[in-house]
């Protein structure tokens, strides 16, 4: 039996106090064409067991990451998550809470921000950072609005190294406000190309280290470079454990850094939800996205938490508001949190070290393979390879085979005319059985 919670009359009097005569009058906007003409072709009706069945059904034609060969990477990395970090999650008063609307009420929630936002800050070497935002991406084109802000200037330039995926967000962010964005020509290694492109006009300079090919890139120069044309260095990163071996963005003079959290404590989820890293200068806290959670003391000097700043929409007055951000995915980051805690300084840089030592690896086996040109000379657990034959054909020939290759930058960007370069990952979870069968399997589908 369906469950209809409202009867005709309770519909007929919704009508009436807006002032429509039937449902239809609410979809007049909608263009003719794209309203459907019948229903949609599903069953009127199933049974939970039925409905069960199918989609059962249709999960078991997905190859989980766990089942075969995996080094996808290219944004989305498979690490282990330790067991204590679901457990925590799931107890009642984490899963339950969510934006802390009356902020003062929900202590948990607060001190969790905060110890968030110390992790992050820490880990990026940057003095402030926000309550987490929706992911690296939507990050990335929060940066470069707020360099707009703090510069007044209309002009953000990417480097060839930033993810197509970002740059294609934030361009969809930022030309909705009127701001240019420039993309330069992908290259394996850009960090000579990318200052070439300053001016007076330019708010920001984005790159990303490791970059989407894995190559690792000292900013120093970039950033020097950039505050000599007034302009800010942002950097991004879709790799948030390379920082337990690599220097990080805020200590080569990044005036805003930002990126993926996936990384820590967030499996893969079929793409998401996932939580975006966001840190900057105290200089430039107000004109930073979301919300910063502080600490401070009560009336009878107890140690507490407030919600210090908050600059979304939902707080302020929309024209006041520095983004329209509505949730800091509080969930995936208390998760990345918790694992972050129980690694500790210590285990980060060990769970850093194994994820290089796989990849060199993985560098070293694929490189011996003829036909296969690791471009990548600086990497972490990311690498790039030119292939004699186009690189997707390789992908899919490899899947059928049970070696999930990586991904194919033309599917990343197929605008770049690297049809024959593939990205591909490796991490903790890969093994020696998985590299020597990647290799056994690339020789084949090459020779």
């Amino acid at each position: 039996m369906r469950y209809l919670p409202l009867t005709d009359v309770d519909r007929q009097q919704m009508l009436n106090v807006i002032g429509a005569k039937q449902i239809d009058e609410l979809f007049v906007d909608v263009p003719k064409q794209a309203l459907l003409k019948h229903l949609v072709d599903l069953p009127r009706a199933q049974g939970e067991i039925e409905v069960h069945r199918h989609m059962h059904a249709l999960a078991e034609k997905n190859t989980p990451a766990g089942r075969t060969a995996f080094f996808l990477g290219g944004g989305a990395y498979r690490h282990h998550v330790p067991a204590t970090v679901d457990h925590i999650i799931q107890r009642s008063e984490f899963l339950t809470s969510y934006t802390p609307y009356q902020p003062e009420i929900a202590q948990g929630t607060l001190q969790a921000l905060y110890e968030f936002q110390s992790q992050v800050a820490l880990l990026l070497d940057m003095e402030v950072a926000n309550a987490s935002m929706y992911d690296g991406s939507t990050a990335c084109a929060e940066a470069a609005m707020m360099a707009a802000r703090v510069t007044k200037r209309r002009k953000i330039i990417f480097s060839g190294g930033v993810h197509p995926h970002y740059v294609d967000t934030a361009r969809t962010a930022c030309e909705a406000l009127g701001l240019e964005v420039v993309a330069l020509p992908a290259a394996v290694d850009d960090e000579a190309a990318v200052t070439k492109h300053l001016g007076g006009d330019v708010a920001a300079l984005i790159v990303q280290s490791p970059n989407v090919f894995g190559t690792i890139t000292d900013l120093t120069k970039i950033g020097e470079a950039a505050r000599g044309a007034g302009s800010l260095m942002v950097a991004t990163f879709t790799e948030c454990v390379s920082f337990g071996l690599i220097e990080p963005a805020g200590a080569m003079g990044a005036d805003i850094v930002c990126g993926e959290g996936q990384s820590i404590g967030n499996a893969l989820n079929f793409g998401g939800p996932y939580v975006g890293l966001f840190a900057t200068r105290e200089k430039y806290i107000r004109q930073m996205p979301g919300r910063v959670a502080g600490e401070t003391l009560d009336a009878d000097g107890k140690r507490g938490f407030v919600l210090t700043l908050s600059t979304r929409e939902q707080h302020i007055r929309r024209e006041k508001a520095t983004s329209n951000i509505c949730t800091n995915s509080g969930l995936c980051q208390l998760a990345w949190t918790i694992h972050m805690t129980l690694l500790g300084e210590a285990g980060l840089r060990r769970l850093a070290t194994l994820n290089h030592e796989k990849a060199i690896a993985l560098a070293d086996a694929l490189g011996a393979v003829k036909g296969v040109e690791v471009l990548t000379k600086r990497f972490f657990n990311e690498i790039a390879l030119k292939l004699t034959k186009p690189a997707q054909g390789i992908v899919d020939a490899l899947a059928e085979q049970g070696v999930i290759a990586g991904v194919a930058m033309s599917r990343l960007n197929p605008h770049a005319g690297m049809d024959d370069v593939l990205i591909a990952c490796a991490t903790e979870m890969n093994t020696d059985d998985d590299i020597a069968a990647y290799a056994k399997a690339l020789k084949a589908a090459l020779s």
